[in-house]
């Protein structure tokens, strides 16, 4: 018996590498890389000449003479202000603000977003309508009444302040991205185990968790992404002697006293942003999965 089609084969047929659409496909992806790796390319190099090299001008040459003394001078020295500490000081502030922040606003959303999900109660629609509106609400709106609650709470001006206000604004969406992911989790999973008397808790730990491993990945690239990359309630709730990493790094790259380094601000800068780069580098495939199963329902 013959398996050929007589009619032919079926489908769509295969789109060849060389078709002018993929050459726009990749053209434009190239052209975006390049766009952004520039910048990076540039900050890297500079960030390895010493000062004499610099003020020839050419700045995307590689270094005739490759230093990490600029590197050095920006974890340890540099001054951010009142002090010539270096970055280091801001960087284990930014620590001490993002594992709490990250830990806190991700157990709190995951169980908002179990609840609203598959506990309805009455009003939860009402509630999750606010939530969701309060997302959408310029932080420069709530500053003021935010510094003076945390004054009344003795927290202004410490971590502890910095710590509430992130949990407290990384809820709302969060909260969105867990309630839809569970949405789109088969709904018989938590049947058949109301069923077999599981309670709340006991569903959340022990089948909802296990099953969510993507949009956890994402909701802590999201966290890790805005809490370490903030500037505004870093510089208004910390207080001085507990400015986190971009705080000091605006004090280093604007201080107007001696000469422009710009090898340590280069440095200082790539620093600063390693943390978010090297999470997302890691773990970018969780997030594409944990975006794309929790925006299809079903």
């Amino acid at each position: 018996m013959s398996l050929v089609n007589p009619a032919g084969p079926r489908g769509r047929r295969p789109r060849r590498i060389g078709s002018p659409t993929s050459i726009m496909i990749y053209g434009i992806l190239i052209v975006a890389a390049v766009y952004y790796l520039i910048p990076l390319y540039v900050m890297v190099m500079t960030s390895l000449k010493g000062m004499p090299e610099i003020r020839l001008g050419n700045i995307f040459s590689p270094p005739v003479e490759v230093t990490f003394q600029p590197w050095a001078t920006a974890w340890n020295s540099a001054c951010t202000g009142l002090y010539c500490e270096g970055i280091k000081v801001g960087f284990f502030n930014s620590m001490k603000i993002l594992v709490p922040s990250v830990i806190f606003s991700i157990i709190i959303a995951s169980v908002n977003g179990y609840a609203l999900s598959n506990w309805r109660f009455k009003g939860s629609e009402l509630f999750f309508t606010a939530l969701i509106f309060g997302a959408f609400i310029p932080y420069q709106v709530m500053l003021y009444p935010l510094v003076i609650i945390t004054r009344e709470l003795g927290i202004f001006g410490t971590l502890t302040g910095v710590i509430v206000i992130h949990t407290i604004f990384g809820m709302p969406i969060l909260t969105l991205l867990f309630r839809n992911y569970f949405v789109s989790l088969p709904p018989e999973l938590f049947k058949a185990a109301r069923v077999d008397g599981a309670g709340f808790w006991r569903i959340f730990l022990q089948i909802m968790l296990p099953m969510s491993l993507p949009i956890f990945v994402v909701a802590v690239i999201l966290q890790v992404t805005g809490i370490w990359n903030d500037f505004l309630f870093g510089v208004i709730f910390a207080g001085t002697k507990n400015f986190p990493m971009t705080v000091q790094l605006n004090n280093i790259v604007n201080s107007t006293q001696g000469v422009k380094e710009y090898n340590v601000n280069m440095a200082a800068t790539i620093l600063t942003g390693a943390v978010p780069l090297l999470v997302y580098f890691f773990s970018g495939k969780y997030f594409v999965r944990g975006i794309a199963a929790g925006a299809v329902k079903g």
